[in-house]
């Protein structure tokens, strides 16, 4: 049995293009926000209910987030190498990142930037299921959407 989520690859295809622009005004880089977006579940709440909501189940993100840094310090050369925009200060790079694995590293400043980045993360992903879910009300297909997810309930 086909599972709801499947039946709307193509809407969140249409969707991503229109969220790029927040995306692109966030913190987050394309490649960062892919990774973002591989931790996050959708789920409608009460399908068969007339006031059913799409909603972001972001409980996987806290597992991405640390990750974000690795992504900007592999490009090496670059902007986005340490020192450049997005990069780490002196203290990242090769010797950083072996620090930070030995628990030497740092001030603790990382932990309060992945809380920004985790709130953020979060509220980008509410309002992408707020738009998915707008789009298929504009296209006539949330009531369908919505018949499916309550089948797979069941």
């Amino acid at each position: 049995m086909e599972h709801w989520t499947d039946r709307i690859v193509g809407d969140r295809m249409t969707v991503d293009q229109q969220f790029t622009d927040r995306v692109e005004s966030s913190p987050f880089s394309r490649q960062q926000w892919g990774l973002v977006m591989t931790a996050i579940e959708f789920e409608i709440e009460s399908p068969a209910d007339d006031e059913a909501e799409l909603v972001a189940d972001t409980s996987a993100l806290p597992s991405v987030i640390p990750e974000l840094d690795s992504m900007d310090e592999h490009p090496m050369a670059g902007p986005g190498g340490p020192g450049g925009p997005g990069g780490r200060d002196a203290g990242g790079g090769v010797l950083g990142g072996i620090k930070d694995a030995l628990g030497l590293g740092g001030d603790g400043g990382d932990d309060e930037l992945d809380e920004e980045r985790l709130a953020t993360a979060e509220r980008l992903a509410d309002e992408y299921a707020a738009e998915l879910q707008a789009h298929l009300e504009e296209t006539g297909r949330w009531s369908t959407v919505r018949a499916a997810a309550a089948e797979s309930d069941q």
